[in-house]
């Protein structure tokens, strides 16, 4: 029989309706041992399914709040031009009428605090030796309440009660051997072309997700950063917001009004490209394991559907010597693995959500990630997409197992198929 005509047979309205229906739910249910054997294997399917794709998307979701909590705020708004240029002359981009901006930005209510940083390179000397950094002056109280995941691994966090001081990230401690209350030099050049030093004491080290950001930056206050810049202004906004997933409709709803003021914006994605490249990688090996599984609940569930109605050639031979028709037979096949594919798909979904939310509840401690010096609690996310998906899987696998079976008993003579019951 041609594969055209078992897709007829099972989307005929009769499949799981009536005098077929009632026979394959008394089978599934009368041959409870390779029942459960199958419905063991699609549920084992479905479950895996579950957990993986909630585990890689809790990686995603907690790179990204990495992120936006220990560096880039979910907006940062700047000159037009700053994000290309920026980094070689940070004096030319700065931000006009800036408190006014911040104070447009903060009245959105979907916004939870909007803070200024001046960022600019320097030289950072411990009196024995020179370090290149990039220097960040932040409004301290603010940039504690956003860097949440900012770890203070030795001193404290920086303070609007302290005017001067110096947060230096790990790296750049272990390279010039710093530590909370020595005194360190950082030398810049100013707007108009003049040195200036700023001799300040180490408050802390701190550690992000980032080894090369760890490396290379140090914090000061921004008020501090404008006197040794000699300017009052500052080159970029960063904005927290309340919710995550309201960035990309934020960042839409302020771009055109900031553009006509000579402003862009930009979200925490386009500022780390290597979120998305990440994200990339990790969905291609999910749709890789979903492959496999999907073959590997196949195989499986083929083996367990082919010898089962292999075993009942007898009673498809004594169907069809009693005058049902080969396609009686491979509906009464396919309905029974429809019924099976729901069952094992239900009970996988049952399984793989009470999995989650046990191995959500116990954490998994995962080691630090490429490029990073801290581990992290990994959860077990319940996402309905992944579980949609998972249910789609087991189902088809099951139905697809079925066919080859369907096949070969509809092509089975009379005889042939009376002479295996004996």
């Amino acid at each position: 029989m041609r594969f055209a005509t078992i897709v007829r047979i099972a989307k005929e309205p009769s499949s799981l309706l009536g005098r077929t229906g009632r026979i394959a739910v008394r089978s599934v249910f009368r041959h409870r041992a390779r029942t459960a054997i199958m419905l063991a294997a699609v549920a084992f399917g479905t479950a895996g399914l579950i957990v993986s794709g909630g585990f890689i998307h809790d990686i995603f979701i907690q790179l990204g709040e990495a992120i936006i909590h220990s560096q880039s705020g979910h907006l940062q708004v700047a000159k037009r031009g700053f994000f290309t240029h920026g980094s070689r002359s940070s004096e030319k981009y700065l931000i006009p009428d800036l408190e006014r901006e911040k104070s447009r930005l903060a009245a959105r209510p979907e916004v939870n605090g909007v803070m200024a940083r001046i960022s600019f390179s320097g030289l950072l000397n411990n009196g024995r030796t020179d370090f290149p950094v990039l220097a960040e002056g932040i409004e301290p109280d603010r940039e504690a309440a956003l860097g949440s995941l900012l770890r203070i691994t030795s001193g404290q966090q920086l303070s609007d009660r302290k005017h001067s001081g110096l947060l230096v990230g790990e790296g750049v401690a272990r390279t010039l051997r710093l530590k909370p209350g020595d005194v360190a030099t950082l030398l810049v050049s100013t707007p108009d072309g003049a040195m200036n030093t700023l001799d300040a004491e180490v408050v802390g080290v701190f550690q992000s997700f980032s080894k090369d950001y760890d490396a290379r930056v140090v914090k000061l206050s921004l008020g501090t950063a404008q006197e040794l810049l000699n300017t009052q202004g500052a080159n970029l906004l960063v904005v927290s917001l309340s919710e995550t997933r309201d960035t990309d409709s934020v960042g839409r709803s302020i771009r055109d009004g900031l553009a006509a003021r000579g402003l862009e914006v930009k979200t925490w994605e386009e500022l780390n490209d290597f979120y998305a490249k990440t994200v990339d990688m990790y969905d291609g090996l999910f749709g890789v394991f979903r492959v496999i599984m999907l073959i590997m609940v196949v195989l499986g569930v083929a083996n367990a559907v082919n010898m089962s109605f292999l075993e009942r050639a007898g009673e498809f031979g004594t169907m069809r010597a009693l005058g049902n028709r080969n396609r009686d037979v491979v509906r009464l096949v396919l309905t029974e693995s429809l019924i099976l594919g729901l069952l094992g798909a239900a009970v996988g979904i049952v399984a793989g959500i009470g999995l989650a939310y046990g191995l959500s509840a116990a954490g998994i401690q995962m080691p630090p990630p490429p490029g990073s010096d801290l581990g992290y609690t990994a959860h077990v996310r319940v996402v309905p997409s992944v579980v949609a998906g998972a249910f789609l899987v087991g189902f088809s696998a099951t139905v697809l197992a079925a066919i080859p079976s369907a096949v070969r008993v509809s092509r089975m003579s009379i005889a042939e198929a009376l002479r295996r019951s004996v």
